[in-house]
């Protein structure tokens, strides 16, 4: 059972193999039923038959009775004596009536067991016949074999005012013939058809799993090679087999481009942080061996450079890793504000356009790293001139920064926003800065639920959701 198709089969048989019995018992009842019923309706008309005899005066020894064989009749009097015993009739129910009719004396009432009825008030007339017909099962003797019947039992009253109890039976062998036959072809078909249905549902479950174990062998083999680039195979079928093989081809897209990214952000981290480290290393090493040469403020600026490096990329290990903003209020105007007042050392002063009130959810040290970011990037490339404004648009809460500069180019929009990326003439003029500015700029943003984009050429804006 360790396997779907196992439990597929075990779980199939089991669900037919009840409905099965559910089914077969309900057939065998109505059957049943059906065939007593037909039984009733014999005996009731072998019963009725006798008791129109009786009450139009045909004397008892000139009774019309059925074959013995086919309806065992016995007609007694009030006082229980036997008037009349079909033929080759013995006994019913173990006591014997043809002999007691011979002899002339008195055998219990046949229908003594029917007297619990005698809530019906109404008396018979001369020559009239009951039209209640009472039923009951019973066992004859016919001729020395003992079988068992479905007995009707009328009351007459002949025309001298006699009431007799004719009592006719209908053989209950043909019914139980009937249900033995179908109950055995049931408990010998019903084995063949739960192994039919456990091997169909076997093979039918093997056949609709053999491309998941397809696709199970593939990724087994990607995981033991480490080749993200080779795909499970797809189905040709439009099923949730189909979709779960090219979803899982999707995902390992996903995983081969997020490994890709990790390597060359690895890489790129590894040559950015080579270079400050060796000229720091070299100008540490020139001044041990001759301190007046020693480049203290270089020095400085390389470990400066190094230190803001290493905060990037620790920020972008925790935006990766899935950290999340928070639910902090910020005034983006507030911090505009703050921004700005605290950037008197900057190249190009920082004007402010309309700030309009407007709060957002989310960290206000990663917000505020997006501005100073976008204004580190806009001090770059800036003539004369860097200015920021926060304006509502409906739900939207939107920072723009513009500079004068020459703006980007519309092929590049998108890629700058990459990490590492710098354009050709943002390196001939760089300060120090990484190319990671930009990226985390983004990524912050998107994680506040908004978005960063350039708009025009030099202008920059920021679109985060109002509280």
């Amino acid at each position: 059972m360790g396997s779907v198709r196992a439990r597929a089969a075990a779980g199939a048989t089991v669900v037919v193999a009840l409905a099965l019995i559910a089914a077969g018992t309900a057939v065998l009842l109505v059957l049943r039923g059906n065939l007593q019923h037909q039984a009733e309706l014999e005996a009731e008309v072998a019963a009725r038959e006798v008791a129109v005899q009786i009450a139009t005066g045909t004397p008892y020894d000139k009774l019309d009775l059925p074959d013995g064989d086919e309806h065992p009749v016995v007609v007694a009097a009030e006082d229980g004596r036997v008037r009349a015993v079909g033929e080759d009739v013995r006994a019913v129910d173990g006591k014997r009536v043809g002999a007691a009719q011979r002899a002339g004396s008195v055998a219990p009432p046949p229908a003594a067991e029917d007297e619990d009825d005698e809530d019906d008030d109404r008396a018979l007339k001369p020559g009239e016949v009951d039209d209640d017909v009472r039923y009951r099962d019973g066992t004859a003797d016919v001729d020395g074999t003992v079988a068992d019947y479905r007995f009707a039992v009328i009351e007459a009253k002949d025309t001298r005012g006699e009431q007799a109890t004719v009592r006719a039976g209908a053989a209950l062998a043909p019914e139980q013939d009937a249900v033995g036959s179908v109950r055995d072809a049931m408990l010998l078909g019903l084995p063949l058809l739960l192994v039919v249905v456990a091997g169909v549902t076997w093979l039918v479950t093997r056949r609709a799993l053999r491309p998941v174990e397809g696709i199970r062998g593939e990724m087994a083999a990607i995981t033991a090679s480490t080749d993200l680039s080779r795909r499970v195979p797809v189905p040709s079928s439009k099923d949730e087999i189909g979709r779960l093989a090219r979803t899982t081809n999707e995902t390992l897209a996903a995983l081969e481009s997020a490994v890709e990214r990790q390597r060359r952000f690895v890489a790129d981290a590894s040559h950015e942080l080579r270079s400050p480290i060796a000229s720091l290393r070299t100008q540490l090493e020139v001044g041990v061996a001759h301190p007046e040469l020693l480049d203290v403020p270089g020095a400085v600026e390389d470990t400066v450079r190094l230190q803001r490096l290493a905060a990037d990329l620790l920020l972008l290990a925790r935006l990766d890793a899935g950290e999340r903003p928070g639910g902090a209020r910020v005034d983006l105007a507030a911090m505009v504000r703050e921004e700005s007042s605290q950037r008197v050392a900057d190249r190009v002063p920082v004007r402010t356009g309309e700030l309009a009130s407007a709060e957002v959810a989310g960290s206000r040290g990663q917000l505020g790293r997006v501005l100073g970011n976008l204004l580190d990037n806009a001090q770059r490339h800036a003539v004369a001139s860097v200015r920021v404004a926060v304006v509502r648009e409906g739900e939207w809460a939107v920072l723009r920064v513009e500079d004068d500069g020459p703006g980007v180019p519309e092929s590049e929009r998108e890629r700058i926003f990459e990490r590492f990326v710098r354009l050709d003439d943002a390196r001939a003029r760089d300060d120090g800065g990484a190319g990671l500015g930009l990226a985390i700029a983004r990524d912050v943003a998107v994680r506040h639920g908004g978005s960063l984009a350039v708009r025009t050429g030099s202008v920059f804006e920021l679109r985060l959701p109002v509280a």
